[in-house]
């Protein structure tokens, strides 16, 4: 058999951010994936909120940042929300994950797609997967929400989700480009909200509901042609899945056994963002199993379980938006201080903004008022020291 340091199963967000930290680390590093390329059969709609580009370097043909977000009631009105300096990032997801897979192969991980995980056998010097002829010191699940791994091996499992389906159409040039447009309506979309992405080259239209409740995509598609003056919306991509929004789940890894990304239920239950958690933890868990491997580190399992989130408050407002409330209650609520004040911490933490404030900054930027300032020197001329 082939020997790795670690084998990571699942070429995500997760996987790919774990493997590129481990290979730079040193070890000797194998990503399996079933799927037959890297941004192959994509599940998720690509946004980055401004922290995940703050704390990792994502070339920037591969984003379009979307400053502001529009909030619409069931009856039509909508509320404008925007926080100075912050912003989201819509990607051409398929691309970022090649540009992934593609770092982490320049770190030195191996990547072996069309390989399925088939099992694993478990010995006192490591894991073999015995079909693919692969022996590891340490395996790491980052194979989704209903993870092959954590079945093989008996860890916690994802029981609560958010089931979402989205199409990407050509650009869409009536919607407004600075908003990420969302729609709250307990009709259409029970326990979460319907959305419109102005994305990189194309426009993204996608809803989600609690699980066991269909998300209502065409009834959507057909009010957002209608309130944009829409006449045909041309298709050019379909995606569906679930969203894990039950927390992290228990237990995490034993013995020589990881999981990271959707697969240990890194997303926020509130708002179904895993991204940035994804990027986050894949790296974190690769410097402690490496930690753990080169220099007899503390056990990745133990210390990997003290320092994710447990979004105990973000479970709670998860059962709240489950009840789907009303619309007409929607309606009444949407325009009051508290409603506003509680969608701007949802969408930007601590952050806060005004509708004037957001308007006068897109004049300026319409105006370059605010484009980048070459460097000014002084002395007249350049030394090399």
């Amino acid at each position: 058999m082939k020997e790795f340091d670690l084998v990571i199963v699942g070429a995500s967000f997760a996987g790919l951010a774990c493997a590129r930290t481990a290979a730079l680390r040193g070890l000797r590093v194998c990503v399996i994936d079933s799927k037959p390329e890297p941004g192959a059969r994509v599940r998720t709609t690509g946004i980055l909120v401004k922290e995940a580009t703050d704390d990792f370097d994502v070339p920037s043909h591969l984003m379009r940042k979307v400053r502001g977000v529009r909030l619409y009631s069931p009856q039509g009105s909508a509320l404008d929300l925007s926080a100075p300096g912050y912003y989201f990032q819509a990607t051409d997801t398929p691309e970022l994950l090649r540009w992934m897979a593609a770092e982490a192969q320049m770190a030195g991980a191996s990547l072996k797609f069309g390989a399925r995980f088939e099992g694993a056998n478990e010995g006192g010097d490591g894991i073999q997967l015995p079909a693919l002829g692969i022996k590891a010191r340490f395996l790491v699940g980052a194979d989704g929400a209903r993870s092959r791994v954590a079945e093989h091996f008996g860890l916690g499992r994802n029981r609560r989700f958010l089931v979402g389906a989205e199409i990407e159409c050509q650009p869409i040039p009536t919607i407004d480009p600075r908003f990420l447009h969302c729609f709250a309506d307990s009709e259409l979309a029970p326990g979460y909200i319907g959305w419109i992405v102005p994305g990189l080259g194309v426009t993204q239209i996608g809803i989600a509901a609690r699980r066991h409740r269909k998300p209502d995509l065409a009834t959507l598609s057909d009010g957002v042609k209608r309130t944009f003056g829409i006449r045909h919306l041309h298709v050019v991509a379909r995606r569906s899945g679930l969203i894990p929004t039950g927390g992290p789940v228990a237990p995490l890894g034993r013995g020589r056994v990881l999981l990271i990304g959707d697969a240990a239920g890194l997303v926020s239950p509130l708002t179904g963002g895993g991204i940035h958690t994804a990027l986050t933890f894949g790296r974190r868990a690769a410097q402690l199993i490496s930690d753990y491997l080169m220099d007899h580190g503390v056990h990745p399992v133990a210390a990997f379980a003290r320092e994710i989130p447990k979004y105990r408050l973000k479970r709670v407002l998860r059962y709240a938006m489950d009840s789907a409330p009303p619309n007409a209650l929607i309606n009444l609520a949407m325009m009051t201080p508290i409603a506003r004040a509680a969608a701007q911490r949802i969408y930007f933490h601590r952050r806060g903004g005004t509708p004037e404030s957001f308007e006068a900054w897109s004049e300026a930027f319409s105006r370059s008022d605010m484009g980048p300032v070459p460097p000014q020197v002084s002395g007249g001329e350049l030394r090399c020291i």
